[in-house]
């Protein structure tokens, strides 16, 4: 089986998930114009089920695998990594057939219950199916990971992207006139049908990939020695210590920590709803308010958090190195790189966002009305998301994850109370869950940032936000100039990317000048290293 090295493997799945991410914006477009801001709340309103049940299914499994895999791999015994798949397989797939008959008993209770809103019971039965193939498919991602191959896990992911957006546009469009609730659950189903192209993907080049790998072994292999004795001659540790019980002891804790922000996510999606309706406001208006928010804001101001979820990716291994050697020096300046890149890529992306609102949510959405108000109030705490990735790998990388637990879970209550507090209160209304939104970002993003700075007694550079604030903030005016002042199309496209490519320009000039992005950091993007040579 083919393997890359981790720069390679990282560029790999950052090219995919720079890929999905576009993909993606393309049902976040068309969604909305052909079932409605409703619509796509109902869709996301069964959601939040869906990721709770699919964390508890796989949230630390596939992490387990690729752990032992990597470790049978390195003993030179792939013997023992068929049997770490097939057990991963078995318990994966256990829990989410129990959670399947579990989603499809309780999705009249949960809809007419929980969410108040019994049309999402057509959404939630549709997305029941995905839980036992995403069990499966997260099983394979984590055994190609282990086996440092990259590929198929972005191959995979990609088509998934490709064939999901073509038949939930196709679906939700079949089923509109039967109405808004068949017309999520369509949406719903095509997703369902992405997920199993993705999971046909895998297993085909796994078995492609796994008689391969039995071809090319030479006939004097004994795999069964293989199999209980290590390359080095010791006996390994899977056969003292029963493959289940390792899986379980690994994947477990990391469980646990994700279920709080799924959780949190589930809850977050019921109380609002209920908070609106106790604010007066009507349950199909409420509906249409929480899909604004989730479907369409929020997926605009998380866009650029693609570059810092990467640079965490990153900053995990080489903060592990230099941890190991207690190199504090080092740990100091890989953190003040990772958030100088978090908040110089993040920034102007923001000014965007609040500068050009109503364009950007009229072009994309065909409805700036409502959802343009809500971008501009969260686009500056959008930079808080972007900078508490890298924080949070800086924890991992330390063996502190459960300190970045105890603060995830400080913000998720926080931000639940605050929506309770507020959006149950008709002067705020769903501003209320915005705000509870804001402040969970800026608190979580604090915490973390103390806990780092007290763990390896760093001190913070503070000329460098000041130097990003002010050069925002001359873009941000740059920006407003330009679009409302230079008429340079009728076309509203045309003066938006005019108005940003200005803006931009100001920015990187800016950026160059008072030394935020050097020569030298140029020249580590392949792109300019090819162009200069």
């Amino acid at each position: 089986m083919r393997k890359q090295t981790f720069i390679q493997g990282t560029i790999i799945l950052l090219f995919a998930g720079i890929i999905n991410r576009m993909l993606g914006f393309i049902p976040r477009i068309a969604l909305p114009r052909i079932i409605g801001a409703e619509g796509v709340g109902l869709y996301q309103l069964g959601y939040p089920f869906f990721i709770v049940l699919i964390t508890v299914i796989t949230g630390g499994i596939p992490l387990a695998i690729a752990k032992l895999v990597a470790e049978a791999e390195g003993e030179n015994r792939p013997e023992q990594s068929r049997k770490i798949l097939q057990t991963g397989l078995a318990l994966s797939l256990s829990l989410g057939i129990v959670f399947t008959f579990v989603a499809l008993f309780s999705a009249s209770w949960v809809a007419s219950v929980l969410l108040t809103d019994q049309r999402v019971y057509y959404t939630f039965v549709s997305m029941t199916p995905m839980i036992a193939i995403v069990a499966v498919s997260s099983i394979y991602r984590g055994y190609f990971q282990g086996k440092q191959n990259m590929i198929p896990s972005a191959f995979s992911s990609v088509l998934e992207s490709i064939i999901r957006i073509f038949f939930m546009l196709w679906f939700s469009w079949l089923l509109l006139p039967k109405g808004i609730a068949f017309a999520a659950a369509g949406a719903m189903l095509g997703v369902t049908v992405g997920e199993i192209a993705g999971m046909l993907a895998l297993l085909g080049q796994y078995y492609f990939n796994d008689k391969k790998d039995r071809s090319e072994l030479p006939p004097s292999v004994d795999t069964t020695i293989q199999d209980t004795q290590g390359s080095d001659g010791r006996e390994p540790a899977q056969t003292t210590t029963p493959v289940l019980k390792r899986l379980i002891g690994i994947s477990v804790p990391v469980t646990a920590g994700r279920l709080i922000g799924s959780f949190s996510y589930l809850l977050e999606s019921i109380i609002t709803v209920r908070s609106l309706a106790l604010a007066g406001i009507a349950a199909a208006a409420a509906t249409a308010q929480y899909g604004s928010l989730q479907g369409m804001v929020i997926p605009l101001l998380l866009l650029p958090g693609v570059l810092s979820s990467s640079l965490a990716a990153s900053l995990v291994p080489s903060l592990s190195e230099a941890a190991a050697r207690n190199d504090l020096p080092t740990i100091h300046k890989r953190m003040h790189q990772a958030l100088r890149l978090a908040m110089v890529t993040g920034a102007p992306f923001a000014a965007v966002m609040y500068i050009l609102a109503v364009p950007l949510c009229s072009l994309m959405y065909g409805n700036a009305a409502d959802t343009a108000p809500m971008l501009r109030m969260m686009a500056p705490f959008a930079v808080f998301l972007y900078v508490q990735a890298p924080l949070q790998a800086a924890l991992q990388a330390m063996d502190r994850p459960g300190k970045a637990l105890i603060n995830t879970l400080i913000g998720a209550i926080v931000k639940i109370l605050l929506i309770l507090l507020l959006a149950s209160r008709p002067e705020y209304g769903i501003l209320g869950a915005i705000i509870a939104i804001m402040v969970n970002s800026l608190l979580v993003t604090l915490l973390h940032g103390y806990s780092v700075v007290k763990l390896t007694a760093m001190s913070l550079r503070w000329s460098d936000p000041l130097k990003i604030l002010a050069a925002t903030v001359i873009m941000a005016a740059g920006m407003s100039y330009v679009y409302t002042s230079v008429p340079i199309s009728p076309s509203q496209w045309i003066q938006f990317l005019a108005a940003a490519a200005c803006g931009m320009a100001i920015y990187l000039s800016i950026c160059l000048l008072s030394g935020l992005i050097s020569r030298r950091d140029l020249e580590r993007v392949p792109f300019f290293r090819r162009w200069r040579s």
